[in-house]
C-alpha cells in the first residue's frame, strides 16, 4: 500500500472500493463530535501556513482520502462540499494527519489558484491582533464577485 501524493485514490489501496454502506476501519479511529463531525485544518504542504478550518463528517473524510482532494461538510448548507467546486480553488491533498486525541484532522494541501478563502485571500486567517485591534494583513488576490459571480 502506498500513501501520500495527491492523485485521486492515493490515500487508499488501489484495489479498495468505497461502498457507501460500509465504513472503512481507519475512520473508526477518529473521535467524532456529537454531530458526527471532526475539525479539519487545511495547511499549505510547502510553507506550513494554515489556510482554513472546516468540518468533515465520515463521508467527507472518506471521499477526501479516495479522491486526493479536500471534501468538507458544510454546516450552513448541510451537505458535502468539494473545496473549489464553485471557485475552482481545489485543494490537492498531499497528506492526511490525525492528532494525538484523534479529534482534529490536518490536511497538507496544495491550494490550486492560491486562494483558500471565500474573501479572495490566500488564507482565511488574514487578520492579526495588534495593539488591541484586529488588523487586516493580507490583501485580496481576487474580488469574490469575480470568483463566485455577483
Amino acid at each position: 500500500m502506498r500513501y501520500g501524493g495527491y492523485n485521486a485514490g492515493t490515500f487508499l489501496p488501489r484495489a479498495t472500493s468505497m461502498p457507501t454502506q460500509q465504513t472503512p476501519s481507519w475512520l473508526d479511529a477518529v473521535t467524532w463530535n456529537a454531530d458526527g463531525l471532526v475539525t479539519a485544518i487545511a495547511q499549505d504542504h510547502k510553507t506550513g501556513r494554515v489556510l482554513m478550518v472546516a468540518w468533515m463528517n465520515h463521508e467527507a473524510l472518506a471521499q477526501t482520502a479516495q479522491r486526493g482532494e479536500a471534501v468538507y461538510w458544510s454546516r450552513s448548507r448541510q451537505k458535502l462540499w468539494h473545496k473549489g467546486e464553485e471557485s475552482g480553488h481545489v485543494q490537492a491533498v498531499h497528506e492526511i494527519r490525525l492528532d494525538c486525541d484523534a479529534d482534529v484532522i490536518v490536511l497538507q494541501v496544495e491550494q490550486r489558484g492560491g486562494i483558500a478563502c471565500h474573501t479572495g485571500r490566500a488564507s482565511c486567517f488574514y487578520r492579526v491582533l495588534k495593539d488591541g485591534e484586529w488588523q487586516v494583513v493580507d490583501t485580496v488576490l481576487k474580488d469574490p464577485a469575480q470568483i463566485y459571480g455577483a
